[in-house]
């Protein structure tokens, strides 16, 4: 039997496998709303057999936008839009679907990856960003707003909002992003976080803001699934430490976290970071050993092999695939046939199972005249 095509429970959520499909921004929404490029998009993640598709970033506000082709979920006319997507794709697939909320703070207001991704000047139609202190990601840019405490209520009751509006488009889960330098993550990192009242300083206090936000977001939705996203090091010296996340992770699980999504980095251009499969499932291991909370590990897996192996042997309950997942929509078909298991598909692909592969798909009944 595949460990990683076993099931698995986050909180009230049942996942028939462990693979899932990671957050993947797309930077092709109008004024934050969701358009036919992620209906195409979404409905092909929706037939890949993972157990688990997280769409992409998706704003509480306006300004926490990291480019304005990005996602939101700040108004009624982007809930509509993203309702439409999310009743379309699930009316042909019962993968379970969660969203992923987000506010990039400073490394808001940037250009789209393909138009070199730096920071949208005001003057160039970007907008003022705000973050836990005065300090820029860069330091030729300008620097972000610091968020007084009226801002740091604004954007806790915007996450809020944005939650019960996920809950009414039917999502069946909720990450919080708190990693890759975006907001929360902003929050926790010292290199980022030079604030001297009750929200910097120590740990206990820079964890204050991102524990106040989830403690808002398990309220407002307490019958769904909630988990967070976290950068477990900054990968510089004087950064966020794996330690560090292990007290946070703890802190969360006694508030009712139902999962931990371990990456890395994304604070500051000064990260030493060496790159090499499966680089970043220690750091995953260790926060999974150290909070008891279900884990998913990421970065470079690859292969059937290496992601059956990480579940296997306890590096993590689950393994998460971007870029992986975009070059080859039906991953987990291929990792099943690989490792003898079987996947959900659509009836109408049934008949694509090669000879000698009968029971890769569950049910599959397949006829001819």
């Amino acid at each position: 039997m595949s460990k990683l095509f076993s099931p698995i429970e986050l909180g009230p959520l049942k996942l028939e496998n462990r693979i899932i499909v990671a957050p993947m921004c797309q930077y092709t929404a109008d004024e934050g709303k969701v358009t036919d490029w992620h209906l195409i998009h979404l409905g092909q993640l929706a037939f890949s057999g993972a157990g688990l598709l997280i769409i992409e970033a998706t704003a509480v506000e306006p300004i926490g936008r990291i480019t304005a082709g990005c996602v939101g979920l700040y108004s009624d006319e982007t809930e509509a839009a993203l309702k439409r997507v999310i009743d379309s794709v699930r009316q042909y697939s019962d993968m379970p679907i969660m969203i992923q909320l987000a506010h990039a703070g400073r490394k808001a207001s940037s250009h789209r990856p393909w138009d070199g991704a730096q920071l949208q000047l005001v003057s160039e139609g970007g907008w003022q960003t705000v973050a836990p202190s005065a300090v820029p990601h860069l330091a030729t840019e300008p620097a972000p707003q610091a968020l007084d405490l009226e801002g740091l209520k604004r954007i806790k009751d915007a996450f809020v909002a944005s939650a019960k509006r996920s809950e009414r488009i039917g999502f069946n889960g909720i990450e919080l992003h708190a990693a890759h330098g975006y907001l929360l993550h902003q929050f926790l990192s010292p290199l980022a976080n030079h604030r001297t009242d009750a929200y910097g300083g120590s740990l206990e206090n820079r964890m204050r803001f991102p524990l106040e936000v989830f403690d808002a977001v398990r309220a407002a939705c307490p019958k769904l699934c909630v988990g967070i996203r976290i950068s477990a090091t900054d990968w510089v010296d004087g950064g966020l430490t794996v330690q560090e996340c292990v007290e946070f992770g703890k802190i969360l699980k006694t508030r009712g976290c139902d999962f931990i999504d371990v990456s890395s980095g994304g604070i500051s251009p000064s990260q030493k970071i060496t790159l090499g499969p499966k680089y970043q499932v220690p750091l995953a291991t260790e926060i999974k050993r150290g909070t008891g909370l279900p884990t998913m590990a990421v970065g470079l897996i690859t292969t059937p092999a290496e992601a059956e192996g990480i579940v296997a042997d306890g590096e993590a309950d689950m393994v998460a695939l971007a870029r992986g997942m975009l070059y080859d929509l039906r991953w987990p078909w291929h990792a099943a046939a690989e490792l003898g298991a079987s996947v959900s598909a659509p009836k109408q692909y049934w008949r694509s199972q090669p000879r000698g592969l009968s029971d890769l798909f569950h049910g599959a009944k397949t006829g001819q005249r």
